[in-house]
C-alpha cells in the first residue's frame, strides 16, 4: 500500500496543492514540543479530500467516466468529487445530509455536481447511493473506504515527511479513517519510529472504541460540532488498516475543539473547521502529552459563517 501512496503522489502532481507546513512559537511554548502543522485547509476545495477523490476518479476507465460517478458526503468529499469531475469532464452526483454546512453544499453545487438531499434521521446515505448507482450505472467513489481514496489521502503525510524528515508523533483527525489509515501507512513507510495517533471528538468516538476493543463500533448521527467526523463507523478497509498501522486513538471534548479553532484563528491567522482542529485540540487540552517533534494534520478549513461566528464570540479574543 505504501507503493500505491507514492504512485498517487505522482498522479496528483500538478493537480493537488503541495500544502504549507506552519509553526507557532506560542504553540510550542504552551505544549512543550516542536509542532509542525500540515495545513490541508490550503488544499484545493479547502480540505485533504481532493487528494483521494482525484486519485480514485483519475484511475477510472473511459467507460466508467462516461457514465458518471456518485458519492455521499457531509461536505468536503462532496466538494472534492465535484471539482475533480469538473477537471476531468465526469458527471458527478452527491448525496448530502440536509444538515450539512451551507458553505459546503454551495461549493459542491458550484463545482457542477447534482446534490440529492437526505434526512439522516430517516435513511442512510449508503442505501440511497446503492439504489441510484444501480438505476443509473454510476461508479461509486465513497468518502473513505476505497483503496485509491486511502492512497490519495496518504500523500499528505508523505509530503509532510519529505519536508520535515522525522517526527516523534503525528496527530491525525479521524472520521471514517481514510486520512488516518492512509497517513499512517505513509508514516510507517517513511519513519517507522514515529507514533501515529488518531483524534476523534468525545461525542463521535466510534473509531476510538473500535481501536481499543478490536471490534468495530458504531455511532448514530453524533451531535458534535466537528461535522466531518459524523461518519457512523470505520470502514471494511480502514478498520483493519487502523488496527495495523495506528499506535493509539484519543478523544477531545467539544470545548477543546472550539478552543483549538479559536487559537488557530487568533494566534496563527488560520481558518480551520472543527474537524480539522482535532489534533491541536488534543495538544492544547493535554489529551496528548507532547514532547520532541510533533506533526499535526490540519485536515480542512471549510466552516460556515454562523458556526465560525459562534466559536469566535466565545470568551476573550486570543484566549
Amino acid at each position: 500500500m505504501f507503493e500505491r501512496i507514492k504512485e498517487a503522489k505522482e498522479r496528483l502532481r500538478g493537480y493537488a496543492n503541495v500544502t504549507p507546513i506552519m509553526t507557532s512559537r506560542t504553540l510550542n511554548q504552551w505544549v512543550g514540543a516542536e509542532v509542525f502543522l500540515k495545513c490541508e485547509n490550503f488544499q484545493r476545495v479547502g480540505a485533504f479530500k481532493f487528494r483521494g477523490a482525484f486519485n480514485a476518479i483519475s484511475r477510472l476507465t473511459a467507460q466508467q467516466r462516461s457514465r458518471g460517478v456518485i458519492t455521499y458526503s457531509s461536505g468536503n468529499h462532496a466538494q472534492a468529487v465535484a471539482l475533480v469531475g469538473r477537471l476531468l469532464g465526469v458527471q458527478t452526483t452527491v448525496i448530502m445530509p440536509n444538515n450539512a454546512p451551507l458553505t459546503k453544499r454551495a461549493a459542491t453545487e458550484g463545482y457542477g455536481a447534482t446534490v440529492i438531499d437526505y434526512d439522516p434521521a430517516e435513511s442512510t446515505r449508503e442505501e440511497m447511493a446503492k439504489v441510484i448507482k444501480s438505476e443509473r450505472g454510476y461508479t461509486l467513489i465513497p468518502p473513505f473506504d476505497h483503496a485509491d481514496v486511502i492512497a490519495g489521502q496518504g500523500t499528505a503525510a508523505l509530503e509532510l515527511f519529505e519536508e520535515v524528515k522525522t517526527l516523534d508523533l503525528l496527530l491525525i483527525p479521524c472520521g471514517g479513517g481514510g486520512l488516518l489509515s492512509g497517513s499512517a501507512i505513509a508514516v510507517k513507510g517513511m519513519d517507522p519510529g514515529c507514533s501515529v495517533v488518531g483524534i476523534e471528538p468525545e461525542l463521535a468516538d466510534d473509531a476510538t472504541r473500535s481501536f481499543h476493543t478490536q471490534t468495530l463500533q458504531t455511532v448514530s448521527n453524533p451531535p458534535t460540532i466537528a461535522d466531518g467526523t459524523r461518519t457512523p463507523s470505520l470502514g471494511k478497509l480502514t478498520f483493519p488498516l487502523v488496527l495495523k498501522y495506528v499506535d493509539d486513538m484519543r478523544t477531545v471534548s467539544e470545548d477543546a475543539i472550539v478552543e483549538a479553532v479559536r487559537f488557530l484563528f487568533y494566534r496563527m491567522k488560520l481558518v480551520v473547521e472543527p474537524s480539522g482542529a482535532l489534533g491541536v485540540a488534543a495538544l492544547l487540552s493535554g489529551a496528548i502529552p507532547a514532547s520532541g517533534r510533533v506533526g499535526v494534520m490540519i485536515s480542512g478549513g471549510n466552516i460556515d459563517a454562523g458556526t465560525m461566528s459562534r466559536i469566535l464570540s466565545r470568551g476573550n479574543e486570543g484566549s
